[in-house]
C-alpha cells in the first residue's frame, strides 16, 4: 500500500500550477505544428495532443517555424485533426528511480512493462536530459572491474568509471558479449538499455542471456525497433538517468547500452523531420552534438558518490570502422573493443580482435608483472598475424625465424584462452593466472 501512496504523492508534487492550451494548425508526416503557444514552449519540452475519442498523445517540442511549435509524437497520430487542443503540462520529463527498480524491466518513460505490478518511486527526481557532473569535481577512475570475460579482463582491463565502446558489424556477437558481462560482472548494479532492439530478442536477452541471477541486480530499459524515433532516443537518456540515481547512492554501476548507433539513427530521423540539413552520410550536425552529451553522463561521480562504468555497443555499417558514428564515438570514449567478422567466421567467440582493441586505462591499472605478461602475449599474437598468410599457405618453413616459431607454438593455446562459452565465467585473478600458465610453457619442449 505504501508504494501506491508514495506514487500518488509524487504525482501531486509534479502537477503544474496552471494549464496552458494551444491548437494543432498543421500535420505533415510525423510532424505536428501547434499555434497559440508563444512563450510557453522551449526545445525538449513535453505536451499532450487531445485527439478524438479522448486519446492523449504525448509529444516533444523539437523545433519552431513561423511562430509555431514543431511537435513530434511518441505514438501514432490516429484521431488528430486541425484544431485539436494541445495541452502544455509538466514540460520536463523526469523519473524517480528507487531500489525497488532492481529486477524490473521498464520502457523509455520509466513505466513497468514486465507485468510485475507498479514500481516504487524514489523521493529524488532525475530529469531525463541531465547534465554530466562538472569535470573538475569528478573523481578519477577507480580500481578494476571484473567483467567475467577472460579476453576483456586480461587484455582490455576496465576500471570503475571508464567508458568503453564495443564496435562490430551485425551478427558478430555484440549482444552476446554484453550479456556475458551483465551476468558475470562484479559491479553492484547493472543498468541495461536495449535501444532499438528487435522485439523478439528483448525477451530472449532478459530470460536466457541475463537470467534470474543477473536480472535481480539489474534494471532493464527497453525500446524496440518498431517504436517511434523519439521513444528510441529517450530510452538511451532514461538508461543514463537510472544509472545516475544509483551512482548518487554510492553504488558502483555498470551501464550497458545496445546500441549507440540506433540512438544516433533515431536522432537523425528527428533532425531530418525538422528540416536540419544532413552533413555526413545522412547524419545531421545535431547527432554529433548529442553523442557527447549522452556518453559523458557515464563515468566517475563527484566526491562521495559512486561511479558509472559504461560499455556501449556501436553497430558498424558495412564493417567500416571509420564510418561517422564509429569515428565520433571512438573519440569520446576511453577505449574500444573491436569484434572481427573474420574471427567469428572461424568459430572463436567472443570474436575480439585484441590487436585492434585498446583500453586507455592500461597499463596504469595493472601491476608490472601483469603488464609484462600482457605485452608478451600481444607480441606473440602480432608476430603470428604478420605471418598468418604465409603460415596458412605453407610457405613458411619452421626454423627460419625463432620469433615466428614461438608465435606458432603459442597460437593455439592463446586462441583457446580467448575463446569462452556464454555460461563460462573467469574472474580477474584466475584469468591472469591461466595466461601465465600458458606463457610459461617452454617452446623448446615442442617439436619445431
Amino acid at each position: 500500500m505504501s508504494i501506491f501512496v508514495n506514487n500518488i504523492i509524487s504525482e501531486v508534487d509534479h502537477l503544474p500550477e496552471v494549464l496552458v492550451y494551444g491548437q494543432v494548425t498543421s500535420v505533415v508526416g510525423m510532424m505536428v505544428e501547434a499555434g497559440g503557444v508563444q512563450g510557453s514552449f522551449s526545445i525538449g519540452d513535453h505536451c499532450h495532443i487531445l485527439a478524438r475519442g479522448a486519446r492523449r498523445i504525448a509529444c516533444e517540442v523539437v523545433g519552431f517555424r513561423h511562430g509555431r511549435a514543431l511537435l513530434m509524437p511518441f505514438g501514432p497520430l490516429d484521431g488528430v485533426s486541425l484544431g485539436c487542443r494541445v495541452e502544455i503540462g509538466a514540460t520536463e520529463l523526469t523519473i524517480n528511480p528507487a531500489e525497488g527498480w532492481l529486477g524490473r524491466v521498464v520502457n523509455a518513460f520509466g513505466e513497468p512493462i514486465d507485468g510485475k505490478g507498479p514500481l516504487s518511486l524514489g523521493r529524488q527526481t532525475y530529469p531525463i536530459h541531465n547534465s554530466p557532473p562538472p569535470a573538475h569535481k569528478r573523481q578519477r577512475v577507480g580500481g578494476k572491474v571484473d567483467l567475467g570475460v577472460r579476453a576483456m579482463n586480461a587484455f582490455l582491463t576496465c576500471c570503475e568509471g571508464q567508458r568503453m565502446g564495443i564496435f562490430a558489424g551485425s551478427g558478430v556477437g555484440k549482444s552476446t558479449l554484453l550479456s556475458m558481462m551483465a551476468r558475470h560482472t562484479s559491479a553492484e548494479v547493472s543498468v541495461i538499455g536495449l535501444v532499438g532492439e528487435r522485439g523478439r530478442e528483448a525477451r530472449e536477452f532478459i530470460e536466457d542471456d541475463l537470467g534470474e541471477e543477473g536480472l535481480a541486480r539489474s534494471v532493464v530499459v527497453v525500446a524496440t525497433s518498431d517504436e517511434p524515433p523519439l521513444v528510441r532516443r529517450q530510452a538511451a537518456y532514461t538508461t543514463l538517468a537510472v544509472a545516475e540515481s544509483f551512482r548518487d547512492r554510492g553504488r558502483a554501476v555498470l551501464c550497458l547500452m545496445d546500441s549507440v548507433t540506433r540512438f544516433a539513427m533515431a536522432q537523425r530521423e528527428i533532425s531530418l523531420s525538422v528540416g536540419e540539413p544532413p552533413a555526413t552520410k545522412g547524419y545531421t550536425p545535431s547527432v554529433f552534438a548529442e553523442l557527447p552529451r549522452l556518453l559523458e553522463r557515464a563515468g566517475p561521480g563527484v566526491e562521495g558518490s559512486g561511479s558509472i562504468t559504461g560499455l556501449f555497443t556501436v553497430l558498424v555499417e558495412g564493417d567500416d570502422h571509420n564510418e561517422p558514428v564509429s569515428d565520433a564515438v571512438r573519440g569520446i570514449l576511453d577505449g574500444h573493443v573491436v569484434l572481427d567478422r573474420a574471427i567469428a567466421e572461424r568459430g572463436r567467440y567472443p570474436a575480439i580482435n585484441i590487436l585492434r582493441s585498446v583500453s586507455r586505462t592500461m597499463p596504469d591499472c595493472n601491476s608490472e608483472e601483469e603488464n609484462v605478461l600482457v605485452a608478451r602475449a600481444r607480441r606473440l599474437m602480432s608476430t603470428y598475424e604478420d605471418m598468418a598468410e604465409l603460415i596458412r599457405l605453407g610457405a613458411y618453413r619452421r626454423g627460419t625465424d625463432t620469433a615466428v616459431d614461438e608465435a606458432i607454438f603459442y597460437h593455439d593455446p592463446l586462441e583457446e584462452f580467448l575463446s569462452q562459452r556464454k555460461d563460462d565465467q573467469t574472474d580477474l585473478l584466475s584469468g591472469y593466472q591461466r595466461l601465465a600458465e600458458i606463457l610459461n610453457i617452454q617452446s623448446s619442449d615442442a617439436e619445431i
